[in-house]
């Protein structure tokens, strides 16, 4: 399928939020280490879980494992915290800092299933600035892909989720914005394989920009330098 530059051309959006993980940054090399340690020691082989974690809450991930004998919560917050000090590899997706730059301060969120502490750690570690309204794993207690966060973004900011554009890389968080009713872009930065999906879709954000109209943000193309 081939990438539209430029997506939704013609649509005016009262807000754009963004999921972080493998949308406005790449911490794909840090979790994966994180991840595959605790695996192991719980008797998991990491190349069958590991693709199960991307856009999911961590303690979410766990429950699902059913391990006997363990406090999910506790072994959520070790993965935590190995994962603030474990910032090797975070970095910002191609275009993203320029992009979120150009937004108004009202009009955009990044709505994550990390916690806000890990959120902040990755975000310093990209070199990007902290949104203006952050909606992490403490917000909410249905994760991704229950629609939960994303309404709650749009409630924040005051305006309709219907009428807001969400920024995603993985299945879960492409199925919580469709089930708030949004639209969906598709960044395909971290992706190894193609990526089969009925939205539009881009690599990065380089290229791209926003435009006022009538009180809404259209997408649109950044004109070279």
């Amino acid at each position: 399928m081939t990438e539209n530059p430029i997506p939704y051309p013609d649509r005016r959006f009262q807000a754009l939020l963004f999921d972080m993980d493998g949308t406005l940054l790449t911490s794909i090399e840090s979790a994966e280490r994180v991840w595959s340690r605790w695996l192991t020691c719980h008797g998991f082989d990491p190349v069958e879980i590991l693709p199960r974690i991307h856009g999911v809450q961590t303690l979410e991930t766990i429950r699902r494992l059913d391990i006997p004998g363990i406090d999910p919560q506790q072994e959520a917050d070790w993965i935590a915290r190995e994962e603030m000090v474990d910032l090797d590899g975070v970095r910002a997706i191609d275009g993203a800092a320029e992009f979120i730059a150009g937004l108004p301060h009202d009009g955009w969120a990044i709505v994550t299933s990390a916690t806000r502490p890990l959120a902040e750690a990755r975000l310093a570690a990209a070199g990007l600035v902290p949104p203006p309204l952050f909606i992490t794993a403490e917000d909410i207690a249905c994760g991704k892909p229950a629609p939960d966060c994303y309404i709650a973004a749009a409630r924040q900011l005051g305006v309709d989720v219907t009428q807001c554009l969400v920024f995603e890389d993985a299945p879960a968080g492409i199925a919580s914005g469709r089930a708030a009713g949004t639209e969906v872009v598709v960044i395909t930065a971290t992706h190894t394989h193609p990526f089969a999906t009925e939205h539009p879709h881009i690599r990065d954000y380089r290229g791209l920009t926003t435009a006022h109209a009538d009180g809404g943000l259209m997408l649109r193309p950044r004109m070279a330098v």
